[in-house]
């Protein structure tokens, strides 16, 4: 599978010996799901086996969910191997409460996954942001902290 580098806070992608790893960072809901999914959709369709990391998601709601959900299911239905790395206790609380545990299969332990060159894991090599918000009175995403205009 030969990946495009390309520049996302949100997404770092690596394949190696036929292992797919997309790390995930920031906040999982609808703005970012749908930056993500035209990614992970190709993700998908291309890898012989997929890891998806999100031991740096800060948040993760129905549709953040919905599409991992979405990526186990595409990737187990080609017969290509799944798993999904997450160690935050609210994630997997809602992993559990959604009834998804047998669906994602979270783990807690990266042993196997390769990291990136240069870096202590997946989810180092993305970069440091501020995660976006949506403001459902403003016109778009703002970052916390930052001033708004006064409707």
């Amino acid at each position: 599978m030969q990946l495009i580098p390309r520049h996302d806070p949100y997404l770092a992608v690596r394949s190696t010996g036929g292992v797919t790893v997309a790390a995930l960072r920031g906040e999982l809901d609808l703005v970012l799901v749908r930056h993500l999914r035209p990614e992970l959709d190709a993700l998908v369709r291309e890898s012989d086996a997929l890891t998806v990391d999100i031991r740096r998601l800060t948040f993760c709601d129905a549709t953040g969910l919905g599409l991992l959900a979405q990526c186990a299911g595409g990737t187990r239905r080609r017969g290509a191997r799944w798993r999904l790395l997450c160690d935050q206790p609210r994630i997997l609380r809602l992993i559990r409460l959604t009834g998804l545990a047998e669906v994602l299969c979270p783990e807690s332990d990266p042993v196997g996954v390769p990291p990136f060159a240069g870096e202590e894991g997946p989810a180092a090599a993305l970069p440091a942001v501020g995660a976006l918000h949506w403001d459902p009175v403003g016109p778009g995403p703002y970052r916390p902290g930052a001033s708004r205009p006064l409707p």
